[in-house]
């Protein structure tokens, strides 16, 4: 089996995620092997999901609210109410390790079927979409790219996303971010 670069790049996610055919598989591998800009890409592709996935881009570093606490102070020109300064920088400390508290709980997602997917935003919660049981998308009625045709079930988008599933980045890319 040949393949085109085209037929590459709109398999590489699969190929990722290890849901291709097992003849595909090979055959993309030996394309790898002799292209260079089809390795770069998988390449590129496999960088973006590991920085994308590392959960340490998002978190505050151990000890940050002491240090900064500590910056507040030797930044704080000494005044006759040095209560009313304290009070402001405990204040101050409070603020920011509260925003990044909330910050951090608002931008938890369910836990995603599929390490290298993207959740949808603004996607219908009511809007009647179509998942397989085993996969990790879903899809609109009539996406030529729903893979399980055997297991498929309707629910809404909101189920779904509450499943885990995310959405279909062919017939529902304009929910992504």
């Amino acid at each position: 089996m040949v393949v085109r670069c085209e037929d590459v790049w709109r398999e590489i996610s699969n190929y990722l995620e290890g849901e291709i055919d097992p003849t595909l598989r090979i055959a993309m591998e030996e394309h790898f092997r002799e292209c260079k800009r089809c390795a770069s890409v998988l390449e590129g592709t496999r960088n973006v999901i590991q920085l994308y996935g590392d959960e340490r881009m998002s978190e505050v570093p151990l000890g940050f609210s002491h240090r900064l606490q500590r910056r507040l102070e030797e930044n704080t020109v000494p005044a006759r109410r040095t209560f009313l300064g304290w009070m402001v920088a405990a204040a101050a400390t409070v603020l920011v390790a509260g925003s990044f508290e909330l910050a951090r709980s608002v931008s938890r997602h369910p836990e995603l079927r599929s390490e290298h997917a993207r959740p949808g935003h603004c996607v219908p919660p009511g809007m009647m979409v179509i998942v397989a049981t085993d996969g990790k998308t879903f899809h609109v009625h009539g996406c030529p790219f729903i893979h399980d045709k055997a297991h498929l079930q309707t629910i809404t988008a909101g189920q779904a996303m509450r499943e885990g599933y995310v959405p279909c980045v062919r017939c529902m890319k304009k929910y992504l971010s």
